[in-house]
């Protein structure tokens, strides 16, 4: 039997980032440019090889409707998530309460889970010569990456299928593509889907930076003297909702996703293949289920982390699945505003995609003075300003560590 696909639209947006601590204040601050990093001041960096990052600032969960009581039971990236999915819900036109009454699930990206609440136990552990009775009992369920799905179904008393997803840096992305094919195949008519990360502590940060994978000054993605990323953090959650299902409420719709591919470069653990060819596969997935052809895409919300053999594998990726078309492709990394927030990007990658259908914008690639033509990245990624474009399809793409890759495709409401 061949189950019959059923359209799925985009019906709620909540949003915590570096740019704001909503989806309006955050997709404001793209449009005009504005950086979200800053010193960090989450921890005391000075002995840090990196004294920046992308933090969520004047972040209060109890503003959002999450009890004091619940607040020593999450870690920050679970409160990232439910704050963005309470935002999310009521955006949608529903209540706590009877989000509860509809087939749904939950399904959310994340990377490294509670690794700052890790970081604080192990300390403890080790400056008590390993006294294992100081370590904190509610550790575990804080690290594990699945807590973040498991507190918002507590939120909204939900009991359907509750899942986290963990491809690294594209996790947000896959976590959307699943929930799109959920309900494409009836497995829920609603589902809350998006990523979250809060991996701003001393140990996550040397890590990277040991990988040289960091930048110290600012992120330049696709500039010929880019060094690398900021770490970032927050929450992007979208209400995926069934065509029919929505309509019969009167929802408003942001968005129908139309397409999702992905693949994996089986190359290795955290670089890629410079000649895109494994990340194209994951587009012409995304474009054959989306029966559309490059041409019909205006808008490209690019990986773009502004390391040298992304941005180089990126941009040779796009050439081969849009082929002629690339050059009229508009493209920008908005990382170089909100910073790499690993897990979440995707998402809130796929919220810009949104908006810029919505708000017919092209939003920028900052901190770009000198594109690397010589080096490969010769394509328009929209330096430094946005500007008004028609845009009935937009895509993004995403791509991790050990060679993760994945592509949705939106298009405008009917």
């Amino acid at each position: 039997m061949v189950l019959s696909k059923r359209r799925v639209v985009v019906t709620g947006i909540g949003c915590v980032s570096p740019l704001g601590n909503s989806a309006e204040e955050t997709w404001k601050n793209v449009r005009d440019g504005k950086s979200g990093i800053s010193s960090i001041t989450l921890f005391d960096a000075s002995t840090c090889p990196v004294q920046i990052a992308a933090e969520v600032k004047n972040f209060d969960p109890c503003d959002f409707g999450i009890e004091k009581t619940q607040l020593r039971k999450m870690a920050r990236f679970s409160k990232f998530a439910v704050a963005a999915s309470i935002q999310a819900v009521e955006d949608a036109g529903y209540t706590r309460e009877n989000f509860f009454e509809t087939n749904s699930g939950v399904i959310i990206g994340n990377c490294v889970g509670g690794m700052d609440v890790a970081e604080r136990s192990l300390v403890k552990f080790v400056q008590t010569d390993f006294d294992y009775s100081r370590i904190p009992p509610l550790t575990t369920p804080l690290m594990l990456s699945c807590e973040c799905s498991s507190d918002v179904c507590m939120h909204f008393n939900l009991h359907g299928f509750s899942r986290a997803v963990n491809t690294a840096c594209a996790s947000g992305t896959d976590a959307i593509g699943n929930a799109f094919d959920s309900i494409r195949l009836g497995r829920c008519d609603v589902c809350l889907a998006g990523g979250t990360e809060a991996s701003i502590d001393f140990f996550d940060i040397a890590s990277y930076y040991q990988l040289s994978a960091l930048t110290k000054t600012c992120i330049k993605p696709f500039d010929a003297s880019r060094d690398g990323f900021v770490v970032g953090e927050g929450s992007c959650m979208l209400v995926l909702e069934e065509y029919q299902h929505a309509v019969n409420r009167g929802a408003k719709i942001y968005a129908e996703i139309i397409g999702y591919g992905s693949s994996c470069d089986a190359y290795h653990i955290t670089s890629q293949r410079t000649d895109g060819s494994t990340q194209a596969l994951a587009f012409e997935a995304a474009l054959k289920e989306a029966e559309i052809s490059p041409e019909d895409i205006q808008y490209y919300n690019a990986h773009g982390t502004a390391t040298i053999v992304n941005d180089l594998a990126e941009s040779n990726m796009l050439k081969k699945v849009f082929k002629k078309h690339a050059k009229n492709l508009s493209i920008s990394s908005t990382k170089s505003m909100t910073g790499h927030m690993l897990g979440a990007a995707g998402a809130i990658e796929t919220m810009f995609c949104i908006k810029s259908i919505e708000d017919n914008f092209v939003p920028p690639t900052i901190n770009l003075s000198n594109p690397d033509t010589e080096g490969g990245c010769d394509l328009n990624y929209t330096a430094n300003t946005g500007f008004s474009k028609e845009i009935s399809v937009a895509t993004n793409g995403s791509f991790g560590f050990g060679g993760h890759n994945s592509c949705l495709i939106l298009r405008k409401a009917d």
